[in-house]
């Protein structure tokens, strides 16, 4: 080995150094041919590049508690990265989250596309997306070496990590002209005495990165949600369009432009939170998001009453969206203030820069009456532009009603008998033909369940004899408030 490592000090690793040169200089050769992430993404490959090695070494610390200092010495002396114990601290927690053990990096996607485009006019040609993983592999053995304290879980996040990418350059046919493997022993690690148990936990973790999301299985759960025969058509729509994107993409074409933040309108309970979670995973599968968490919030989450704090607190929901979605409920409420002291816009100035400056890894959608909703959108030019898809959620109608009661029935393991039924879909069809604005679709379904719920219970709790036909019977009574 080259680097030598100890409590007081590290010395570079020259070769790792002209590895990682070498895969900035291919990055940069990228942007200048039109393949790289600076056209699409705007930002440098380079940049890029550097940003998911400062992700894959916070990855690998994030299992290791002991003293940080050698490994923020290390990020300084290799991606010239400045930080304090705290932020370094903060940022390995915050940025490797979720599923990022099995997805490749973004860089990685672009050096893919290079070399996959290259080939074509040269068969011969040489895939520096394999000399990509060596450089970290090599950066990772340094990295968790460098502190002389490794344990098992971090040779099994570095082993499971270099699997995955490893596995996805052999599904893009990157292999055709050296099918050597590319992991070879981590003779870099110190020797532990549990290497069957971090061989294990590595295999486990190549398995996990397998478990790709199932659009398609997605998408199913969605036709299966009651009415919203609309928004269903629209979902799928927009899916189908990503999926041909995607296959553009991977066959070097241009891409057509396509706006994938939202408007849901639609009034309380129609489904609109439990679409955007869907949407989230969909997204995923597809590649869209790196992670595909939901981050719900709505003006509380949102604005402070002092002056400088609602862009802090602004930014700090959107850091835990990033690589997800962002689900704004009752966004109209950011706009709707008049006063001075009103620090609505500042959050929805603060929004509309991090939708820009976060545009390949966060999708935010609001939410909110079709109306309020309406005039949200037109308090600011801004909004407008890029909010320009509506998906419509209208009410449930007294039939489906009925059929999200009975399914809230049977996943409860409770029964209606002849009279409780007839008396609920004469309800539900009378609450579908005539409600205010108050009513809450769903939710009324789900309020009106617990109640039935609690006055079956009042009703045969002093019973001798309880079986369980009468614990899983509601009669008419018990629907009747």
């Amino acid at each position: 080995m080259d680097i030598y490592c100890e409590r007081m000090g590290t010395t570079m690793n020259y070769s790792l150094k002209a590895e990682l040169d070498n895969c900035y200089s291919f990055a940069d050769s990228l942007d200048n041919d039109g393949y790289g992430a600076r056209q699409k993404a705007g930002i440098k490959t380079r940049e890029m590049l550097q940003f998911d090695l400062l992700q894959f070494l916070a990855y690998l610390s994030s299992s290791d508690a002991s003293e940080l200092s050698l490994q923020i010495r290390f990020v300084r002396e290799y991606l010239n990265q400045h930080f304090t114990t705290e932020r370094f601290r903060n940022f390995k927690y915050e940025r490797t989250m979720g599923d990022f053990a099995n997805k490749p990096p973004r860089s990685l996607t672009y050096f893919v596309q290079g070399d996959l485009l290259r080939a074509k006019s040269n068969p011969q040609t040489v895939y520096r997306s394999r000399d990509y993983i060596r450089m970290f592999k090599l950066m990772g053995q340094e990295f968790i070496a460098c502190n002389n304290i490794t344990n098992d879980d971090e040779i099994a996040h570095l082993t499971g990590y270099c699997l995955m990418l490893d596995k996805y350059l052999k599904s893009m046919n990157l292999y055709a002209n050296d099918p050597s493997p590319l992991l070879d022993k981590y003779n870099a690690l110190p020797k532990t005495a549990a290497a069957d148990k971090a061989s294990s936990k590595a295999s486990a973790q190549s398995t996990a990165s397998e478990q790709i999301k199932d659009v398609d299985a997605l998408l199913e759960e969605l036709n299966s949600m009651t009415g919203l025969e609309s928004v269903k058509k629209d979902i799928t729509n927009l899916v189908n369009l990503l999926k041909i994107k995607k296959l553009r993409e991977e066959n070097g074409m241009k891409q057509p432009s396509v706006s994938l933040h939202l408007v849901f309108s639609g009034n309380p309970g129609t489904g609109k939170t439990t679409v955007a979670r869907l949407l989230a995973n969909i997204y995923k599968g597809l590649g869209v998001l790196s992670k595909g968490q939901l981050v719900e919030v709505d003006r509380g989450g949102l604005v402070v009453g002092y002056i400088g704090q609602t862009a802090v607190k602004t930014n700090e929901v959107i850091e835990s969206a990033l690589g997800g979605i962002l689900f704004i409920d009752e966004a109209y409420t950011l706009t709707a203030g008049k006063g001075e002291n009103d620090f609505g816009q500042e959050a929805v100035d603060t929004l509309l820069k991090a939708m820009e400056d976060h545009r390949d890894d966060l999708i935010v959608i609001v939410a909110g009456y079709p109306d309020l909703m309406e005039q949200f959108l037109s308090s600011n030019p801004g909004l407008r532009s890029r909010f320009n898809k509506f998906i419509t959620f209208d009410d449930y109608t007294g039939d489906e009603l009925m059929s999200i009661f009975e399914s809230m029935c049977s996943k409860q393991e409770y029964k209606l008998d002849d009279a409780a039924r007839d008396y609920a879909k004469k309800y539900w069809t009378d609450k579908a033909a005539h409600h205010d604005n108050t009513f809450a679709n769903a939710r009324e379904v789900r309020n009106f369940m617990e109640s039935a719920i609690s006055r079956q219970a009042t009703r045969i709790v002093s019973m001798e004899n309880i079986d369980v036909a009468t614990l899983e019977t509601l009669i008419k009574d018990d629907l009747i408030s």
